[in-house]
């Protein structure tokens, strides 16, 4: 099997480099892998892949990772899903046959999970029929228990390489040392994200002539998970049980399954398309 190791943080980033070695040691013996991921970081990117119809070609850079001698490891410039979409077309050697993304600093529960570049690049490998897994670690100061999220992804890997083409689980865990962890556990996705308020700074701006509305200014954001003791009380309340989110919030770790873009077959989508190819029709 082949393994694509990516992330959103960057090719630079800590927790690619513990997922990389981790991987290495549970799979390297049986396993062919390489690293393909942004030389930047492109937190919150999604599945995006930018403005490639202006660019003939995408620049890429060999890369260094202490203790990956015998991984093969590519900086891109862009996004995790054109790095994965780079990756499947065979453009740094036979496509993959898993994708494992992050490790991410700060858990992708919920409606978060979107936005993410290391779900978003999953996703993107599930296009091609590639099964994938993203990777993410709740947010905390020094240290990382980077170790927690590896240990658990390495377990994960061979049971993913015999489940359908396309299949990808999203798994989040807490800041917590291995021994400390409660256990692993579905989480449902639930509907909360990451921003969890914000709080507008208006600025008048002078104009000249007709007095028209130029306030311009700030949105200040309040993140969930990285609040006071007394605001993470509140947070908790917000979260819905048994999701993503409420279980690494209560020492768990959460595995969801995911899918990405697919045509709406349920009966609000193909009502909503009925009516509108109604109009064209009347």
């Amino acid at each position: 099997m082949r393994i694509l190791i990516t992330n959103d943080d960057g090719v630079f980033a800590p927790g690619i480099a513990a997922l990389a070695r981790g991987l290495h040691a549970a799979f390297g013996d049986e396993h062919d892998l390489v690293v393909v991921a942004p030389l930047t970081d492109h937190s919150g990117a999604g599945a995006a892949v930018g403005p490639v119809y202006e660019r003939e070609s995408i620049p890429y850079e060999h890369v260094d990772i202490p203790g990956l001698a015998d991984v093969p490891t590519f900086g891109v410039d862009g996004s995790p899903a054109l790095s994965v979409i780079l990756g499947c077309i065979e453009g740094f050697g036979p496509r993959p046959d898993m994708i494992v993304s992050g490790i991410n600093h700060g858990i992708n529960a919920g409606r978060s999970a979107m936005h993410s570049g290391t779900v978003g690049a999953a996703l993107t490998g599930a296009q091609f029929g590639v099964r994938g897994l993203a990777v993410s670690i709740a947010w905390a100061s020094e240290p990382d228990f980077w170790e927690t999220a590896v240990g658990l992804a390495c377990g994960i890997v061979p049971e993913l390489a015999g489940s359908e083409p396309g299949t990808v689980l999203n798994l989040n865990v807490p800041a917590v040392r291995p021994h400390e962890l409660k256990g692993l556990r579905h989480g449902k996705l639930g509907r909360v994200g990451l921003i969890r308020s914000v709080r507008p700074e208006h600025t008048p701006m002078p104009v000249e002539g007709p007095a028209v509305d130029r306030t311009g200014g700030a949105i200040v954001l309040s993140m969930r998970g990285m609040s006071e003791d007394a605001d993470r009380l509140k947070e908790r309340a917000e979260l819905e049980p048994e999701s993503d989110a409420a279980l690494v919030e209560e020492g768990w770790a959460s595995l969801t399954p995911l899918v990405g873009v697919r045509e709406d077959v349920t009966g609000g989508g193909v009502a909503a398309l009925t009516a509108a190819l109604a109009t064209r029709s009347a």
